[in-house]
């Protein structure tokens, strides 16, 4: 196996550091309170309320998965790059689901409602190629 570079350490680490966001995010919305929850714009207010208990299941397996793979990362495992693959996935459903059925699109212009999940979606691809190119490159075993 060989030994990455100092950068793959940068890399991997910032990938933890943006799993622990997304557990923070969903710790906050699965813990919110009526009162938390009426302190939110309207528009985000009736969103949230559109949306089905599973999807919260859903939102779990993203942030969750997302973790674990930034640690599989960090210990250089080659199945980081298929937990980042089941994080992905459950990103496109939550907010596939979001935008399909829920009336974001006309309570929210697309860049305030879809910004920062494309981010959220090109970040994801990104692990997905590093990990994979990591692997490649015999910095995973």
């Amino acid at each position: 196996m060989n030994k990455p570079p100092a950068w793959f350490w940068v890399v991997a680490i910032l990938a933890l550091l943006w799993a622990c966001a997304g557990c923070a995010s969903y710790l906050r919305e699965v813990t919110m309170s009526p009162a938390d929850l009426a302190a939110l714009p309207a528009a985000q207010q009736e969103v949230w309320k559109a949306m089905p208990k599973w999807l919260f299941g859903v939102f779990a397996i993203a942030v969750w998965f997302g973790l674990a793979s930034a640690v599989t990362l960090l210990f250089r495992r080659s199945f980081a790059r298929s937990l980042y693959i089941v994080s992905l996935i459950a990103v496109i459903v939550q907010f596939g689901w979001i935008f399909t059925q829920t009336p974001i699109l006309t309570l929210m212009s697309f860049g305030e409602a879809a910004g920062f999940p494309i981010v959220i979606a090109i970040i994801g691809a990104f692990l997905i190629w590093f990990s994979g190119n990591a692997t490649r490159r015999g910095w995973l075993r």
